[in-house]
Order: C-alpha cells, then sequence, then structure tokens
C-alpha cells in the first residue's frame, strides 16, 4: 500500500516516492537547548516520530537525523534579537555550555518519556562548525555571500527561486526594501551565514574562521549538517509550521545555491498547538512543559493520546478539560488492553475481520499520517465481538506499532492485576451504580471512598463503571 503525503512545497498530498527503494532519509528540526520543550514544541516530535513508525511500518528502512542546537540561536527567526544561550546563561548564573548540557539531556527525558523512537543521528551544531565553514566557503566561491561590518551575508538576489516554499514573492520583497534591522543587509531577507565579533562584541561560543572569530549563524547549521550525514539530495525534511517563511527558506536557498540541484523531495510541517491566549511558545514567558502535565496526574501517554486524536496538519487546541477526556478515553483503551492481555497470549495469524480492521488502519495513516481515523480503526476493533481475544491483541500490537502508545510494555503481571475477582469489592461497585441512578452521590462518594482504601479504583465511563486494582 502506498504512502501519501502532504507536500508544502507543492501545497498538495502527493505519494511517496523515495529517492532508494530501500532506505528513506529524514531530517529533523531539534531544538534549541536554552530551555526546556514546551509541549507545543514536543506536538512536532510526536507527529515526526508517527511518520518515521509509518515509514518503518511500510518496510522502509530510514536514516533520521537531528540536529541539536547547542550554538546560541538568535531570540528572532531572521538575525535580529539577542542570543538565547548567553540570555539563558546570563539569567542563570551557569556557562552556555553548562546551559546546553542540561537542556540537551532534559528534552531527551520528555523525548523519551514520549516514547518516540530516538534518532539514529543526533548531531550537535558545536560539533560540526568545520562543516558549516566549508559550506560557507562554497557559496561564497559560487558567489552567493557578501562581506559587510564583518559579517558574512547571504544575497538572495543572486538565487532566483527564493521564498518558493512560503511562496514569497522576490520581486515584491526588493520593492518593499526598508533596511532598518541591519544596516549593512543589501536586502532586508539577506541572512547572515556567519557571525564575527563585529557582532553583539563577545561571544562564550567562538570559533576562527577565514572572516574572523566568531559563530554561525542558525540556518547553515541544518544545510550543513543534514548533507553530512544525509547527502546533498534526501527525502524528507521535517519541522513546525512556524520554520517556513525564515529557516526552512533560507535552508533551501543557501542548500540549492550550493549544490546547483534540488535538496529535498518532500517538506513536511506539523501545525501549532494553541492555548487561550493563541500559539504556545516560549517567548511568551508562559509556556506548558511536559513536567507541568505529569505533576498534575496525568502519564505523558496522556498527552501522547491527545496528540494523536488531531491530524498533524490541523491546529490543536489546549485545555485542560481536553486533557481529562483524553486521559479518560487512554485509560480505558489501557483496561481494554489489560484485559486481553491478562486472558490470551497474541496470535501468531489474523483471520479475515481482525485484517479487515489493519487494513482499513493502514489505508488511513498511510493517507498523509491520518492518526484519528487510525484511532477509530483501533476502536473498532477492539469493539468488534466477532474476533478472539487473541486476534484482538495481535491486530492492537500491530496498529501500536504506529501509535507508538506502547501496548506491549504492560506486563502479564499488570495485566493480571487489573482483573478484579473480589466478590465484595464488585458488589460495592454495583451498590455505587444503584446509587448513582436514585441520584444518591453522597453515598456513592463513600463507597468510592470505601472502594479506594481497599486499593481499587473506580472509573466511570460511557460504556459504564469499570473497577480496577492500582497498579
Amino acid at each position: 500500500m502506498p504512502i501519501s503525503l502532504y507536500n508544502t512545497m507543492s501545497r498538495s498530498v502527493e505519494q511517496f516516492k523515495p529517492i532508494s527503494d530501500e532506505t528513506v532519509k529524514m531530517y529533523c528540526c531539534g531544538p534549541t537547548v536554552y530551555n526546556y520543550a514546551h509541549i507545543g514544541n514536543l506536538r512536532t516530535y510526536i507527529f515526526e516520530d508517527v511518520l518515521k513508525r509509518t515509514l518503518l511500518h511500510a518496510g522502509y528502512k530510514v536514516t533520521h537525523v537531528m540536529n541539536i542546537t547547542d550554538v546560541g540561536h538568535l531570540t528572532g527567526d531572521g538575525d535580529d534579537g539577542e542570543d538565547k544561550m548567553e540570555k539563558s546563561a546570563r539569567e542563570s548564573g551557569k556557562s552556555v555550555w553548562d546551559i546546553a548540557r542540561f537542556y540537551t539531556e532534559a528534552f531527551f527525558k520528555d523525548f523519551d518519556a514520549l516514547h518516540n523512537l530516538r534518532p539514529d543521528i543526533t548531531c550537535k551544531a558545536t560539533d560540526h562548525v568545520a562543516d558549516m565553514i566549508a559550506l560557507i566557503q562554497r557559496l561564497e566561491k559560487g558567489g552567493h555571500t557578501y562581506v559587510a561590518g564583518g559579517n558574512v551575508y547571504f544575497s538572495i538576489d543572486t538565487f532566483p527561486d527564493y521564498g518558493r516554499l512560503a511562496r514569497l514573492d522576490l520581486n515584491e520583497l526588493r520593492s518593499g526594501a526598508r533596511i532598518d534591522v541591519d544596516d549593512n543587509k543589501r536586502n532586508p531577507k539577506d541572512f547572515v551565514l556567519w557571525f564575527t565579533n563585529s557582532k553583539f562584541g563577545e561571544q562564550a561560543m567562538m570559533w576562527d574562521s577565514p572572516w574572523g572569530r566568531g559563530y554561525p549563524g542558525w540556518h547553515i547549521e541544518c544545510s550543513a549538517m543534514s548533507m553530512k550525514y544525509l547527502g546533498e539530495h534526501f527525502d524528507i525534511h521535517c519541522g513546525g509550521i512556524d520554520a517556513i517563511p525564515i529557516h526552512h527558506t533560507n535552508e533551501i536557498a543557501q542548500s540549492e545555491a550550493a549544490t546547483g540541484h534540488t535538496w529535498v523531495n518532500y517538506w513536511l510541517h506539523g501545525e501549532f498547538l494553541l492555548n487561550d491566549t493563541g500559539k504556545m511558545s516560549k517567548s511568551s514567558g508562559e509556556f506548558l512543559t511536559l513536567s507541568v502535565l505529569t505533576s498534575k496526574g496525568y502519564d505523558p501517554m496522556d498527552y501522547r493520546f491527545f496528540i494523536l486524536g488531531g491530524h498533524y496538519r490541523s491546529q490543536l487546541k489546549f485545555s485542560w478539560q481536553a486533557m481529562d477526556t483524553a486521559r479518560t478515553a487512554r485509560g480505558n483503551l489501557f483496561d481494554r488492553i489489560a484485559a486481553l492481555k491478562a486472558g490470551a497470549a497474541p496470535a501468531k495469524s489474523l483471520g479475515e475481520a481482525a485484517s479487515r480492521w489493519c487494513a482499513s488502519f493502514d489505508e488511513h495513516v498511510f493517507n498523509d499520517l491520518n492518526t484519528p481515523r487510525g484511532l477509530a480503526d483501533l476502536w473498532g476493533l477492539l469493539k468488534d465481538d466477532t474476533i478472539s481475544p487473541a486476534e484482538k491483541l495481535a491486530a492492537a500490537y500491530r496498529m501500536d506499532t504506529i501509535l507508538g502508545l506502547g501496548f506491549e510494555s504492560l506486563s502479564a503481571r499488570q495485566a493480571e492485576e487489573s482483573i478484579v475477582d473480589d466478590p465484595e469489592a464488585l458488589a460495592l461497585v454495583a451498590r455505587r451504580v444503584e446509587a448513582k441512578k436514585a441520584r444518591d452521590y453522597a453515598l456513592a462518594d463513600e463507597i468510592r471512598d470505601k472502594l479506594d482504601a481497599m486499593g481499587y479504583a473506580v472509573k466511570d465511563t460511557p460504556d459504564g463503571t469499570r473497577l480496577m486494582k492500582k497498579m
């Protein structure tokens, strides 16, 4: 079954055709490690993980590369603002190297907790400055750069296709030029490839270069590192939708100006996670992290389930009510898998009905990663009374290779403990159900408290009341 993906470059869903029949090469923009990742950032990494899992499920090998920006990225996505790393170091009293190390570890703690598959190659910008310098020299040789005020700039006027990813009008950019941010720029959309100490004075992270001691611009990092590990033409480049107008636009310009040919075939972007004030971002100073969610009693898989419930190309509104709904639904799903696992081993083969649900799941997820429809297929499978528990379990495991919710990590002991056969507890549940029907909520709460003291958790679901042993 072919995979179809929405390519931002063409603004259409296209059948995916890899450069190589066996291995898909994929680059994903990683974090700038000056602060914790917020849950909006993490939504992007979950979407990229689903993409990778889908490709693996389809039988491809995947070479997945992700960068770690541990060289200062300015607070503006262009060349404006101050250095994020320097700012964080100054405010914390730590060195920029300590800041980078601490937040890199924090990022991967969240990354792993969400069951994201680790990249095959994780590359730190600080380890690849020589590669960036070599790429800048290549651009310089091709006549795409100029030096002004001590800094090396990329001239977008030397690259006629500048802005095609974001659908920018180059003539309009030229006619509307107002050089009010950086007087050194010939065109306001030109961007810095290399900063020397003429910009911002002395930096903590600086390297020798042919243009003076300094540090690389943000955009050159991804081009240099992706080409080092994936070659000068690869399959997929991913990131958040906010990277389209500047970062990815500039990456394409410098990469294709250097190579003279198409750099990436498919561009995939995840939409924003919104809160009450709009797009979630660090710049506002108010953002939610995964640790905030867990401190409020949510499991990381509750958040992953919440994200899977929305299509990656649709904006998703975060609220605590939505998280409560996701937690309940994910808990019910967990209960069903636990019950199946306690009663049967996964079947070694699937019958016609289970196979149909798996085929429907593949059809939906292979169609531009439609995880909401994929989750509906999973629920349909689990509620299908014509399918044996062993086949349901095997089919659910198969679907979870893409969903990544961790069904197989539930131990047999936990599954057995989740099934209640205590007559006293079951009788109390029956009494509580009757109390709720009679609107005697005080008695219902009293029974819940008694069951809690006995070591049982009561869950009220649309399918009825469920009783589980606490784990």
